[in-house]
């Protein structure tokens, strides 16, 4: 079949129906066999868990068309890893690491002509995700649930090239010491919609959030780890139990390593010294790696010797790095890309 007719250098990121999604129920104690399905839509009780104590959690990869025309995913075995992480946290049944993993690769093979050019800039994002469904009155976890995953292509996360961000230090905190900031919860990014809302307002791009005990050690943001590089060429981020473990952090870090030579320290980062490190950067799926100009701490401006115009040198690096391991120019590790067609 050929591709569909989409102007595939001008998506944005946003939703896009595509042809078959995957779905699986669990019910009296175990997962049935699970489809692709054509309905996009859900339909679950007004009392559903989901809606009532918002018990749910997700996942994001991309598939990517290569440099050689192949249809790959990105390490998907740690999404499945994650999401079983955070639905155990949440009290819910654990999808099979090993069938989340076919299931990417269905929906995927099922949407291959979503699935943008290479050169394009686009990719094919795709939505794992499970919820409480039965009716749930008292607070405990649901008994019924139910896993989807779902595609929708989307352009590049930067157009016209990555430039520097302004961030600043909230006032919210993202997560407590004992709570769920270590996993993917929807919880997680509902209690942010404020913080970045009122960011946004402020003119700053995103949030940069302090530990909730102390208020005095740098943490994650809204939706992506942080990344610095020191003056002496060393990749640091912050260590603690609770941030997202970023599966593009982690990678970044091997790619550190083992690529570029780089020494690769993962800790503790204090706010106050913030100010001696040359680069700094968010990373995640969406945009691998957001370069961050400036942080500002209550009207004291943080700016890091890279600038506002774009990327550093050793960021740079780093992102071109790891596309090009993900669009197939460089060489992978073992077990990194998952072949779909």
């Amino acid at each position: 079949m050929a591709k569909k007719d989409i102007d595939w250098n001008n998506l944005g990121f946003g939703y896009v129906k595509t042809d078959k999604r995957y779905v699986s129920n669990f019910k009296d104690g175990a997962w049935d066999d699970g489809a692709l399905i054509d309905d996009d839509m859900i339909t679950i009780s007004e009392c559903a868990c989901v809606l009532q104590y918002a018990q749910t959690v997700f996942e994001g990869l991309k598939a990517y068309t290569t440099e050689d025309g192949r249809v790959v995913c990105f390490r998907p075995d740690l999404n499945a890893s994650r999401l079983a992480d955070s639905a155990s946290r949440l009290e819910m049944p654990v999808f099979p690491e090993d069938r989340f993993v076919d299931a990417i690769a269905k929906v995927v093979e099922a949407n291959i002509d979503y699935v943008p050019p290479y050169g394009s800039g686009a990719t094919l994002y795709i939505r794992p995700y499970m919820f409480g469904s039965d009716a749930i009155i008292g607070v405990k976890p649901a008994n019924e649930y139910q896993f989807r995953v779902f595609t929708t292509p989307v352009g590049p996360y930067f157009k016209g090239g990555a430039k520097p961000i302004t961030i600043r230090v909230s006032d919210f905190d993202r997560a407590a010491p004992h709570g769920t900031g270590h996993i993917k919860a929807g919880l997680n990014y509902a209690m942010s919609l404020h913080a970045i809302v009122d960011a946004h307002q402020k003119g700053f791009d995103e949030n940069v959030y302090l530990d909730a005990a102390s208020r005095t050690k740098i943490e994650e943001t809204g939706g992506a780890n942080l990344i610095f590089i020191t003056k002496d060429g060393k990749f640091v981020t912050p260590k603690s139990n609770s941030i997202l473990p970023s599966i593009t952090r982690r990678s970044l870090e091997v790619v550190a390593k083992d690529y570029l030579g780089m020494e690769v320290e993962e800790r503790e980062v204090y706010l106050d010294e913030v100010k001696d490190f040359a680069e700094c950067g968010l990373c995640g799926t969406a945009a691998v790696i957001s370069p961050v100009g400036k942080i500002v701490d209550h009207g004291k401006e943080i700016c890091f010797p890279s600038g506002m115009e774009q990327m550093g040198p050793k960021t740079k690096e780093l992102y071109d790095t790891l596309t090009g391991i993900q669009m197939g120019r460089i060489e992978a590790p073992e077990g990194w890309i998952k072949v779909i067609k």
